[in-house]
């Protein structure tokens, strides 16, 4: 059996690719937060919630924390900037497109409308 491994980058964007998640990490923003807490928003099980936690621990996204029987997680947003530069450089590439595309436009000759171009 082949296994996969995912880089760095695949786990972040696999984890970020679930809106549950997105919002996981959109409540640590304010704060630790415990699973059930997490869970809480969306009517799940605490299983299903641990499900959704692991993925985003194994993205490097969270960090857990066992206090007793609580377990507590906390954001850790420096996965994200890997992602950002990613997405940056997209960015770029796209803004530079746009930009010949906008001075195209504003350099092409202006085309009369014609009678037949008109509505009726």
């Amino acid at each position: 059996m082949v296994e996969y491994n995912p880089s760095p980058l695949d786990s972040v964007f696999q984890a970020l690719s679930d809106s549950t998640r997105r919002q996981m990490l959109r409540e640590l923003a304010d704060g630790e937060r415990t699973v059930g807490q997490l869970a809480e928003p969306f009517a799940m099980s605490l299983a299903a919630a641990s499900k959704h936690i692991k993925v985003l621990e194994s993205a490097g996204l969270i960090r857990r924390e066992v206090r007793g029987r609580t377990h507590l997680c906390r954001l850790d947003p420096s996965p994200l900037s890997n992602a950002q530069r990613w997405l940056a450089s997209y960015e770029a590439f796209w803004t530079d497109r746009l930009s010949v595309l906008d001075r195209l436009l504003r350099d092409a000759p202006a085309t009369p409308t014609t009678d037949k171009d008109a509505d009726p």
